[in-house]
């Protein structure tokens, strides 16, 4: 199994030709504007561990959707291998080629069943193993050192049982910009970027990225620089080097990615969105519905309208997917769900169509 490709994705979109608006080409691939993620917060709390993803996966992709993330510390490495199960039980009900499958790494996934004793575990697996020094460790909990990504890396392909990922992202570094400091933070990020290419010349994933939470808008000193990560890609892999995407949170609670300048690019300030499409860097927003805290209550009457004029969601939820699939600028939006069911109706939004721009700025007045 190798990488997706533009023939097979396209081939996956033809299947679900009566969706409109549904699909989106980027950088030679067609994206589903739905993403499937699979984190879910608490890793620590048992309940984490008595569901699994399989059904959802196979829903998801039934429901033609055909963006899947993960990360090797969701779930402490279970996210992973309940997508591996799932890929496997599907068999030729899909071609790996047609799927867009991404992880990150950066976290310290320890293993499930837990460890008796984590701090045992990561010196044993980590530290005695050469991948990092207990400096390189941020809150027991994050590494960034070439080695441990690459170890990581390989983990989440062993976990998924799959050759190759088709995104590969290292997963929120803005963990480490206080205690590096911003020069030798951006240093580190070279020599990152350095391995990323030599892993993806080595086949084991086809473009990487940079996944954050609050990386590319905070308004203090955890703020990255987007301009400043392409340069150091040009300067590590030349002007064809593989970074060519960011993941970020967006949803109707948490606009900023879009309204926010917190970036410059050509010494202009704009938000990281509008710097995304000036470099030429693919944008995939996380946590479309903020963990489900959008609803505590119901959206008013007017957004409902702009949203969908047509009247054909019926719930919130659904409006919600609709806002972000709609924002201009954005590949696609990731939602977690473990329901086959909620999946299926997550994506009737397929039956209408993306709110244009002129349309869509209005709920930013409402």
């Amino acid at each position: 199994m190798g990488f997706a490709t533009f023939e097979n994705t396209y081939n996956f979109a033809k299947k679900f030709s009566n969706y409109k608006d549904f699909y989106i080409k980027h950088n030679d691939l067609i994206f589903s504007k739905l993403g499937l993620g699979t984190f879910n917060k608490e890793p620590y709390k048992e309940e984490n561990y008595v569901f699994h993803y399989i059904e959802a996966v196979k829903e998801a992709i039934r429901s033609g959707i055909n963006l899947i993330d993960t990360a090797s510390n969701y779930r402490y490495g279970q996210s992973e291998k309940e997508i591996g199960e799932a890929l496997a039980e599907l068999g030729d009900e899909v071609k790996r080629e047609e799927l867009i499958i991404c992880s990150k790494g950066g976290f310290i996934q320890l293993d499930y069943p837990f460890p008796e004793n984590p701090y045992t575990w990561i010196d044993e697996n980590v530290i005695d193993a050469g991948l990092a020094s207990k400096d390189d460790i941020e809150l027991d909990q994050h590494c960034m050192t070439p080695d441990f990504l690459e170890w990581s890396c390989k983990r989440s392909l062993e976990n998924l049982g799959v050759n190759q990922l088709d995104i590969y992202y290292l997963h929120n570094p803005e963990m480490q910009i206080i205690k590096l400091g911003k020069k030798e933070f951006y240093k580190q990020i070279e020599k990152v970027f350095a391995r990323f290419e030599k892993l993806a010349d080595e086949g084991l994933f086809k473009s990487y990225g940079v996944a954050v939470w609050n990386g590319f808008t905070a308004e203090n000193e955890e703020i990255i620089s987007l301009e400043k990560l392409v340069e150091i890609a040009i300067k590590v892999g030349g002007e064809n080097h593989r970074f060519k995407y960011i993941q970020l949170p967006f949803n109707m609670g948490k606009t900023n990615a879009y309204t926010s300048l917190t970036q410059k690019v050509d010494n202009e300030e704009c938000s990281i969105i509008n710097a995304a499409h000036k470099l030429g860097i693919g944008v995939i927003s996380s946590s479309s519905l903020l963990q489900m805290n959008l609803f505590k209550k119901s959206f008013s009457a007017e957004t409902g309208v702009v949203l969908d004029s047509t009247m054909t969601l019926k719930s919130d939820i659904q409006l919600a997917l609709q806002f972000v699939r709609s924002t201009p600028g954005i590949v696609s939006s990731l939602f977690c769900s473990k329901v086959p069911l909620h999946i299926k109706q997550n994506c009737e939004i397929s039956k209408v169509k993306s709110v244009k721009r002129e349309k869509y700025d209005l709920l930013y007045r409402l």
